[in-house]
């Protein structure tokens, strides 16, 4: 059997092949030997550092410029090439790494720091953990009285526009954007004059949780900033859904949204700016969702 040893040695030489350039011995380790040498992975390069439109694998492409401008007008896997009828072995590894950040963007929590850090007290909906809330969407939009209570208390009563951070499917995409959108969306706000209330966190929070809170609140206008659902392009995208008068069981077409909120899309402080502007044009309007022309 191969020692997790060998098998480290053996990764890292493919690495290194991916990485540099260099060749290595073709004949790969000697598994009738023993050997002292470990590899900590701590030295093995993070193969999703490049990014996939600057990085073309088809061997002497016949028109590498125009082939370069493809890849820069989508977040597609173009010119990954092949090896026979299968992916490249760094094709596959960028491909299984995607993948294990998305798993992780919609499992793990975000983290009691980072709450802290925000100034934002926390509650969670009727889920009570991670897979009930995969499973029923249902109490995702619905609050125990407890929790009720708790935004009643520590919340301003009718305020002009109430603003919350709810994780939704997308962990990661809180951590990586809230810090810079929601004082962007704050400021601009106090800029236009325009009365914020007592930003918060929902964990476990579905978009139409908004409702409720727009009820309990009595706010005009209710704001949330969540995860989006992530993919294998990026992790990190959040939204921002925004209802004038926002009431339970309300259509859905009486939102607004401003989606694709990460550093490889809508930039977050600029985000932030055009989610004031869009929140003060409610106001003024009294309507959100199909009928706000923006």
């Amino acid at each position: 059997m191969i020692s997790e040893n060998e098998l480290k040695k053996m990764v890292e030489q493919v690495l290194c092949e991916m990485t540099s350039g260099e060749k290595t011995d073709s004949n790969g380790p000697d598994i009738g030997k023993s050997t002292d040498s470990t590899v900590s992975d701590a030295f093995l390069p993070d193969i999703t550092e490049g990014s996939l439109k600057e990085l073309l694998y088809v061997p002497d492409p016949k028109n590498r410029e125009e082939y370069m401008k493809a890849k820069e007008k989508t977040p597609a896997r173009l010119g990954v090439w092949r090896a026979g009828p299968r992916y490249k072995t760094e094709t596959l590894l960028r491909f299984r790494a995607d993948h294990a950040a998305a798993m992780d963007a919609v499992f793990t929590d975000v983290s009691q720091e980072f709450l802290k850090k925000m100034n934002l007290f926390s509650i969670k909906t009727k889920c009570k953990n991670k897979d009930e809330y995969l499973t029923r969407p249902d109490l995702g939009r619905q609050f125990d009285k407890e929790e009720i209570d708790k935004i009643k208390e520590k919340c301003t009563a009718s305020p002009q526009v109430q603003i919350y951070v709810s994780d939704g499917l997308s962990s990661t995409s809180i951590e990586s954007n809230v810090a810079d959108v929601l004082p962007a969306i704050i400021q601009g706000l106090e800029g236009y004059g325009i009365k914020v209330g007592t930003p918060f966190f929902v964990k476990y929070g579905r978009v139409p949780a908004m409702d409720v809170i727009s009820e309990v609140l009595d706010a005009e206008v209710t704001c949330v900033l969540i995860g989006e659902r992530p993919g294998l392009v990026t992790a990190e995208s959040m939204s921002a859904y925004m209802a004038y008068r926002g009431k339970v069981n309300m259509p859905e077409a009486r939102r607004t949204v401003v989606s694709n909120i990460h550093r490889g899309g809508t930039p977050p402080v600029e985000a932030g700016a055009h989610i004031a502007d869009i929140i003060k044009l409610i106001l003024e309007k009294k309507v959100s969702g199909v009928n706000l022309k923006l």
